[in-house]
């Protein structure tokens, strides 16, 4: 059977030694530790308990109701119980008002014991801050008590049969009413947590037009549609029509919804709906690239242990254990690269989303608009790098630890099977990985002739500069030079000839997006490094740690970053190797 164990070693490493998140208010040591600590028995002792079992008996459907599998409901009223659902919610509607930062770190943890559970509770925040930004001060006052203490979760309705990332395409109505309100009616498909029996109300954000408005974006508009009234108790119009047979995270209730002539009120302006939604897409992304990082954690872990108690063979050295029939296969060079891609890896992408978490509390409650405006700009430049990156990776993990686990993980006893089948839906879900480095190349960077960019080059520039002389990094800066130095070439090529053939942008998009992410990590290694070496100095009894920080810093210099160099060759071929083959020969 798998296992699972918060990491909060590393966690509290990267918050405390690494990424300075001393001017956050709440993110004192004193004031987390015990959240941190809290989370991480609730993830192992009673959320990773339920992960097999919840997949194995998954959702039930019966007459347009969805009931969750055994003991998620108990799960879900403990999370309540515990504060987690309005962790950075304003305490002003109830919540504790932490630092978003702290419930991304948490989410990383949530993820890893249980992706499905997480989804349950994942948009509600979003829904939370949706509402706290656009909508009236009634609908304010009716909805964000209950959504910042759990009573009630939310949803993003989206998605239609015809429109999945266009949403241009979508079809539903919303006809305005004497009262101010709206009928709307429409068909929304893959609603994470649409329908489910966790709660007591369901508040459905929903994306509909209105009467005569404008073709594509422009003319969507954002409703608030509650399952029940809450002044009533009467059921809305809402009706699940179908649970998703998915291929994974069966334990999550996927489904149809059919809006007919619901009621619903409007949310912000008129025709500015996807402007809206945006405030739930920003966060859910992070969000969902966590979930990536949380899966590979797991992966990584069991895939560690089973390599060190599996014998099989001899080491192509000698033999390693005499006494056995043959060596743990953790001697062998394969086994150990791909436990050190995972770690090396899931470390570093931690770090970079820690990073991130922090300037996007930055860019809400900043005080210094300077600093508000560059946090703004830097979140939203890494969005589509953490969640398209950190999802393929969480993918490559689960992957890596099946092939080691051989046949065993391709069973269902080890679990690993179901690691493998509940991440993949994280690179489709929240705008594909493709539409994340579309995203990143046709927008992000070429906003305001590159200031988004600044935002990443110009810390970067610093660093490097300071630490210029600093021995421990000696072995690291070349590497890290070359790369970045790729990524500065691979920035500038795409900025000159997209503006002659977009295509060069949209077929070098994924490269660049890799060389961005590798050339990211990089800089968090070498600020891991940098801490590591300086604890090594200083002594004490968590020597081997910090070593080992060292170690897998090197790993990661010497045999992960130099892979932008093969992206970077690839994206200067252009795109003509792609775009001139013709579609009839496919």
């Amino acid at each position: 059977m798998p296992t699972y164990k918060a990491p909060l070693e590393d966690i509290r490493f990267i918050l405390s030694d690494v990424v300075d998140t001393s001017s956050l208010p709440g993110m004192t040591e004193a004031a987390t530790s015990p959240v941190l600590n809290r989370a991480a028995e609730f993830c192992e002792k009673v959320l990773f308990p339920l992960n097999a079992s919840g997949d194995i008996e998954g959702c039930h459907f019966e007459s347009g109701r969805i009931t969750a599998p055994k003991g998620f409901v108990e799960a879900y009223r403990e999370f309540r119980e515990g504060g987690w659902s309005g962790m950075s919610c304003a305490k002003e509607c109830g919540g504790q008002g932490f630092p978003l930062l702290l419930e991304f770190v948490v989410g990383e943890m949530i993820g890893s014991a249980n992706m499905a559970f997480s989804l349950y509770p994942m948009l509600s925040h979003a829904a939370y801050k949706t509402i706290e930004k656009y909508a009236d001060e009634n609908l304010k006052r009716a909805y964000l008590p209950k959504l910042v203490d759990g009573s009630w979760t939310g949803t993003m309705c989206m998605t239609e049969p015809q429109a999945g990332s266009d949403l241009g395409l979508i079809e539903a109505k919303a006809e305005p009413q004497p009262d101010g309100s709206y009928k709307i009616t429409g068909e929304k498909i893959f609603i994470t947590a649409g329908e489910h029996d966790l709660c007591d109300n369901i508040v459905h954000l929903v994306l509909a037009r209105l009467p005569n408005a404008l073709p594509g974006v422009r003319g969507i508009s954002l409703f608030l549609v509650p399952k029940i009234f809450p002044e009533s108790g009467a059921r809305n119009s809402v009706i699940c029509e179908k649970l998703e047979d998915t291929m994974g995270i069966r334990a999550s209730a996927v489904c149809s919804l059919k809006f007919d002539g619901a009621t619903g009120w409007l949310i912000g302006e008129p025709g500015r709906g996807v402007r809206a939604m945006f405030t739930m897409v920003n966060e859910t992304r992070m969000m969902v690239g966590l979930q990536g990082i949380g899966m590979a954690e797991v992966a990584y872990q069991n895939a560690a242990a089973y390599a060190k108690k599996r014998h099989q063979m001899r080491a192509i050295t000698g033999t390693k254990k005499p006494g056995a029939p043959a060596d743990p296969i953790i001697v062998h060079p394969d086994v150990r690269q791909k436990l050190l891609t995972m770690k090396s890896l899931v470390e570093g992408c931690r770090a970079l989303a820690i990073w991130v978490g922090r300037e996007f509390d930055v860019s809400i409650r900043g005080a210094d608009p300077k600093k508000k405006a560059a946090a703004t700009d830097f979140v939203a430049l890494m969005i589509p790098i953490i969640k398209a990156f950190g999802t393929d990776m969480g993918f490559d993990a689960a992957n890596a630890a099946l092939q080691i686990f051989g046949g065993h993980g391709y069973m269902r006893d080890n679990g690993i099977e179901q690691f493998v089948r509940d991440v993949r839906v994280a690179q489709i879900y929240e705008g594909t990985n493709g539409i994340q480095a579309l995203d990143l190349v046709m927008r992000k960077m070429t906003e305001d002739y590159g200031r988004l960019l600044r935002t990443f080059f110009h810390p970067v520039a610093r660093f490097l500069a300071e630490e210029k002389d600093n021995k421990s990094l000696a072995g690291f800066r070349a590497a890290f030079l070359s790369a970045f130095n790729k990524l500065q070439m691979a920035s500038l090529y795409i900025n000159t000839r997209m503006p002659a053939n977009t295509d060069e942008a949209g077929t070098g998009a994924a490269d660049y997006l890799r060389i961005f992410a590798y050339v990211a990590i990089g800089f968090l290694w070498l600020k891991m490094a940098k801490a590591a070496a300086s604890k090594i100095a200083q002594g004490g009894e968590r020597a081997a740690f910090y070593e080992a920080k060292l170690k897998t810093a090197d790993f990661y210099f010497s045999r992960i970053l130099p892979q932008v160099h093969g992206h970077y060759r690839a994206l200067i071929t252009g795109a003509k190797p792609i775009m001139d083959f013709p579609a009839e020969a496919f």
